[in-house]
């Protein structure tokens, strides 16, 4: 049975007549969804909305300014979640779209708006939230505690994971917002394609098909979304720029691996806050265990406690009498934030990288491939405790759902 509401009338929200007229326009060829238009501004609106008439909201906050922003907050209030509400604005900046973002709104665009991505935004909202067990993307952030310790390759290696155990040979999709120093495409002996200048002046020229291509592709079908990277050239973009490009990639991916920096920009934290599983990777020293601690209390502070990262200690040697810091040091020190740790198996890795290619490719049974399974998928993990055919992964039924 379909989830869709059965109720579709839209509601604008808008001061600008030609704003009003585009929209007209472009809900003029449904005769499904009825269109009713309020102009006027949203922080002039008392009353005349009902929510139980109303399948979603568009409201144009104009230039996104305090009055707007909390015009919206109260409108958002008085509908509760009866209504999703589909923001348009001006232009963003960083501390809009982290409002935004707070707000939880449906989806949130800039003008000039392309009716194709105004009417895209609203039938999705019209279908509302995602029934237990359908199809949407699984957002997963790989920041690193320090530098070199490995994060990329993770990232990478889970991104492998989630392809094998997806239905669609072109599912998952590895991001990587390190624009400085990103290796993701050197890592698979890929070409990087997103060419950034192109798009982040014009953030509405953002859609499928400009998206395609900007990928690039693996043999193994994996897409990769990755900048050709200048070291002499560190670039904060716009957040809206950003959240647009995930927003993209997660309407067209079932799996979403994204490749963080170290360095926080205005849009790490709504990076963060929009993805479904933060792992911060580490390692077994006391200078990268602190910087860990650090990271951790940041993203608490940061996100108000809304996001909860789990650290993942990489490059796990087996325990030796002489070892400065041991595993039950770290289970006690990081106590719940603990994912688990990933072997060292410098070699085996090594040779992924160079050759391009995952690492069950050269050993399926790898111990790397077994700890990070535990960690990303660990109800895989159990299924696949049955000896394997060699040469081959025999994972489940897909298992992540975006929380909701």
């Amino acid at each position: 049975m379909s989830n869709e509401k059965t109720n579709q009338r839209i509601t604008l929200v808008s001061p600008d007549r030609q704003f009003v007229a585009e929209t007209r326009t472009a809900f003029s060829a449904s005769q499904a969804i009825k269109l009713d238009v309020v102009e006027q501004a949203v922080t002039d609106l008392r009353g005349g909305i009902s929510s139980n008439e109303t399948g979603v909201l568009i409201v144009d906050i104009d230039d996104g300014g305090l009055a707007a922003l909390e015009a919206l907050q109260r409108l958002k209030r008085d509908v509760a979640n009866r209504a999703p509400i589909v923001v348009v604005v001006r232009s963003f900046d960083a501390a809009v779209v982290r409002i935004l973002v707070q707000m939880q709104v449906a989806d949130f665009l800039a003008k000039p708006v392309k009716t194709a991505d105004l009417v895209r935004a609203c039938i999705r909202a019209l279908k509302g939230p995602v029934a237990e067990g359908a199809d949407e993307a699984t957002i997963h952030a790989f920041m690193p505690a320090a530098g070199g310790v490995g994060n990329t390759v993770l990232a990478l290696q889970t991104a492998f994971i989630l392809h094998s155990n997806a239905r669609s040979a072109t599912a998952t999709c590895v991001v990587d917002l390190n624009f400085q120093y990103g290796s993701c495409a050197e890592y698979l002996d890929l070409r990087p394609a997103f060419d950034i200048a192109e798009v982040e002046n014009r953030v509405e020229r953002l859609d499928r098909q400009l998206l395609e291509a900007m990928l690039s592709k693996h043999p193994s079908g994996l897409s990769v979304l990755a900048a050709p990277n200048i070291p002499t050239e560190q670039r904060s973009f716009d957040a809206a720029v950003v959240t647009r490009i995930l927003d993209l990639v997660a309407a067209y991916f079932d799996n979403v691996v994204i490749d963080m920096p170290r360095t926080w920009f205005p849009w790490t934290e709504p990076v963060l806050r929009g993805s479904n599983h933060v792992y911060v990777t580490s390692e077994l020293t006391v200078p990268c265990l602190r910087h860990t601690q650090r990271l951790l209390e940041s993203i608490r502070v940061q996100t108000e406690g809304n996001v909860k990262p789990k650290v993942i200690i990489n490059r796990s040697a087996p325990p030796k009498p002489d070892d400065a810091v041991t595993r039950n040091d770290v289970e006690e020190l990081l106590g719940d934030s603990l994912a688990g740790f990933v072997s060292n198996n410098y070699r085996l890795v090594r040779e992924a990288v160079d050759r391009g290619i995952p690492i069950q490719e050269i050993d399926a049974n790898a111990n790397v491939l077994r700890d990070l399974t535990r960690i990303i998928s660990p109800d895989v993990a159990a299924i696949d405790q049955q000896p394997p055919t060699p040469g081959l992964l025999n994972f489940g039924r897909k298992l992540f759902r975006k929380a909701g």
